[in-house]
């Protein structure tokens, strides 16, 4: 019996002294686990860290910041026009009657091409007119010729010699009036049948055309019977207000995109700065050479002119949606790593639609959050909120 209770009491001490160790080695498990630190990036004002697995990264953006030339100031639109150096408007010197069919539009002529044919009693006259002085030159030289052997044998008083070589020279000198009215024309001497070719002065594209078979022309008529324009060069017109009038000069190259050709730009050349500035709109109008090789571009259109600093003069143009604003000051989001952003304060030199000019706050090869600023900015004030005790 004496036994049996030692045995107890044995046994009782050994299972107290296990439920201390365990105890105890309870207690030390969790000191351990409430002093290990917690792994979690540095806290600095104005970075933002997302975790890996965050579905707001779904919303960031990046793209690598290269400086480029950059838009001096908002887009121009402007209108597309024949270039006037190589633009003809072609009416007729004479009265007629069109007696063939006019070229059709869109024909390709050369210099001296045959536009159309009339029927016209100016002609008509002119070629008469040239065959009489013609005639009326030949009787004159006759009678000089005569009146001069005479005098050399004293048959006559050296008046009337002198009365026969000024009724020549006049008869000759309206011979020259008849030919040149003639040749002024682009008529041949001789002829007598009265029509008259009206010819295209330059090559290029039949562009207009006034005038249709069988109708009749004057010289005095309003419109052109033809326009012929070379539509490989035109012109484009733009108005620059007076305030922007510095940031405009001779020989400076554009950039032109028209709808037709969406996300296409296309070369231009400032050629002439008008000198007179416009009281009712406070603008100058400018004229740019526009090379048109391809035949794209069209008389009419109307286009919208980018104006672009020099070749050296260079900047970081970055997307509106980059930017947001607190106060008076500008920010954007710089990516440092994946996970790690850093608000930039920036200075924009001139903001545009959708785009930014920047002048300062950004270098070259950053990788700039160009969409989802405004959740990083949501989500620093959080972790701002989260810190205060």
């Amino acid at each position: 019996m004496e036994m049996n209770k030692q045995m107890f009491q044995q046994r009782k001490k050994q299972f107290l002294c296990g439920l201390l160790v365990t105890a105890m080695l309870t207690a030390c498990s969790d000191t351990a686990d409430k002093t290990q630190p917690v792994s979690h990036p540095p806290e600095v004002k104005g970075e933002v860290y997302l975790a890996p697995d965050s579905p707001k990264k779904a919303y960031i953006k990046t793209a690598k910041l290269v400086m480029t030339q950059h838009p001096l100031l908002e887009p121009l639109t402007g209108k597309i026009t024949y270039n006037e150096s190589v633009t003809s408007r072609i009416s007729s010197p004479v009265a007629g009657r069109v007696i063939a069919s006019p070229l059709a539009l869109g024909t390709q002529v050369q210099a001296g091409s045959t536009l159309l044919e009339l029927d016209s009693p100016d002609v008509a006259a002119a070629e008469a007119d040239y065959a009489k002085a013609q005639a009326d030159l030949t009787l004159a030289s006759k009678a000089f010729n005569r009146q001069r052997e005479l005098y050399a044998g004293k048959a006559i008083p050296q008046k009337d010699l002198e009365q026969a070589q000024e009724n020549f020279n006049a008869t000759r000198s309206e011979a020259r009036r008849a030919q040149d009215r003639l040749k002024n024309l682009h008529i041949s001497a001789g002829r007598s049948d009265g029509r008259f070719s009206l010819r295209s002065p330059i090559p290029g594209v039949v562009v207009e055309r006034n005038v249709n078979p069988g109708m009749e022309v004057r010289p005095d008529r309003d419109a052109p019977l033809f326009v012929v324009s070379n539509l490989k060069k035109l012109t484009l017109l733009m108005a620059v207000f007076e305030v922007n009038l510095n940031k405009i000069r001779l020989g400076q190259k554009l950039s032109v995109s028209v709808p037709a050709y969406p996300g296409e730009l296309f070369p231009a050349t400032v050629q002439y700065i008008a000198q007179v500035l416009d009281e009712k709109t406070h603008t100058v109008q400018v004229r740019c050479d526009l090379p048109n090789a391809d035949g794209r571009l069209l008389p009419g259109m109307y286009a919208t002119i980018s104006v672009d600093s020099e070749p050296g003069d260079l900047a970081f143009v970055i997307p509106l949606t980059a930017v947001f604003t607190e106060g008076d000051d500008d920010y954007v989001f710089i990516a440092l790593d994946e996970n790690h952003y850093q608000q930039r304060p920036v200075e924009i030199g001139l903001r545009l639609k959708d785009k930014a000019v920047v002048t300062g706050g950004l270098k070259p090869d950053e990788q700039l959050v160009t969409e989802g600023a405004l959740t990083l900015r949501v989500e620093e004030e959080v972790e701002t909120e989260s810190d205060k005790p």
